[in-house]
């Protein structure tokens, strides 16, 4: 099974896939597709059944007696000398059983200038830990890259205590202590954070903020001297700002601790291979003014227009930003 899966591995580190989606049917059938550069495409089928999925759970230190449910977790495989950091997640339907394998990008090598060729953009993420305090929000949709750049910029942060809290860790870093959350152990992201605040961090970075009682706490870590990283799911800047609210958290408590925001895309480069992030970035000035006049200043840029800069500029394809012109 293993020899199985490093297969599958090497042709999609290869082919720069980002997940590799695996499925059984009724009969057992194993079907494989992978997505590379946001398109799917099916791989040749092996003689694989739903042992495989089970091998797959055994690894990501998953619940094997549990297989019908719902999980998510994480591992790490040597694959030709290389590691490679994976996130599993897995679900049953009534005729399908479907599992994603998510490639994790290593973030060792990045710095805070790969991640865009906008020099406005990369001078804002660097800036980040060079607070004391406050809360940053990541936003964009999955796979957009939000865990690459927070993790980017701790990477980047020397003589700072740093904690992480994720669900599940999902790059292996031995600079910072990560802690994973757990229901079984009780371990909340809410709980997470309230742990965290008893050993004296100077930085915490949260995978995601889910839900109210994780909004607040993270909002009341910041208020209280830390600096915070997370991501959110919203569509843009000013999405973000309306989601923490729906989550609880109030007016005055947000607009006086948010540091910034950014809401991002992730595209192929035109002019080399790799990927960069186009940014919409809602800076601290930018986040006064918003409360201030529930509505953005002229020196705003919105996220079509970053994007439209990037087409411009020979950055990324026309026809791979459309949907994000709109």
């Amino acid at each position: 099974m293993e020899e199985l899966l490093k297969e599958f591995l090497r042709t999609a580190l290869k082919y720069g896939a980002t997940d590799i989606h695996f499925s059984v049917d009724a009969q057992g059938k194993l079907e494989v597709e992978m997505r590379i550069s946001g398109k799917m495409y099916r791989l040749p089928q092996k003689a694989a059944d739903e042992r495989f999925f089970r091998f797959l759970l055994y690894r990501a230190d998953m619940d094997v007696s549990a297989a019908a449910l719902p999980q998510t977790g994480s591992f790490e495989i040597n694959v030709d000398g290389k590691p490679v950091a994976l996130r599993f997640a897995l679900v049953s339907g009534y005729h399908l059983k479907s599992g994603v394998l998510r490639i994790l990008s290593s973030t060792g090598s990045l710095s805070v200038s790969d991640l865009s060729m906008n020099a406005a953009q990369v001078n804002y993420l660097k800036s980040i830990t060079g607070h004391r305090s406050g809360l940053y929000l990541f936003s964009g949709p999955t796979g957009s890259g939000k865990t690459t750049t927070m993790y980017t910029i701790l990477n980047e942060t020397a003589g700072r205590k740093i904690y992480t809290l994720e669900d599940p860790v999902e790059v292996y870093s031995e600079k910072y202590v990560q802690l994973q959350v757990n229901s079984q152990a009780h371990l909340s992201f809410a709980e997470g954070i309230r742990q965290l605040m008893r050993h004296d961090p100077d930085i915490i970075m949260i995978g995601e903020i889910r839900d109210s009682e994780a909004a607040q706490m993270a909002v009341r870590c910041a208020l209280t001297g830390h600096l915070v990283v997370t991501s959110i799911h919203a569509s843009d800047c000013t999405g973000a700002v309306h989601r923490m609210l729906d989550l609880g958290v109030h007016e005055y408590q947000l607009s006086d601790v948010l540091g910034g925001i950014t809401s991002q895309r992730l595209y192929d480069r035109k002019d080399q291979p790799g990927r960069i992030c186009v940014y919409e970035v809602m800076d601290r000035e930018e986040v006064t003014y918003y409360f201030r006049n529930h509505e953005h200043s002229s020196r705003f840029s919105k996220l079509p227009e970053a994007v439209m800069e990037a087409v411009e500029n020979g950055y990324i394809c026309l026809s791979q930003a459309a949907p994000d012109l709109a």
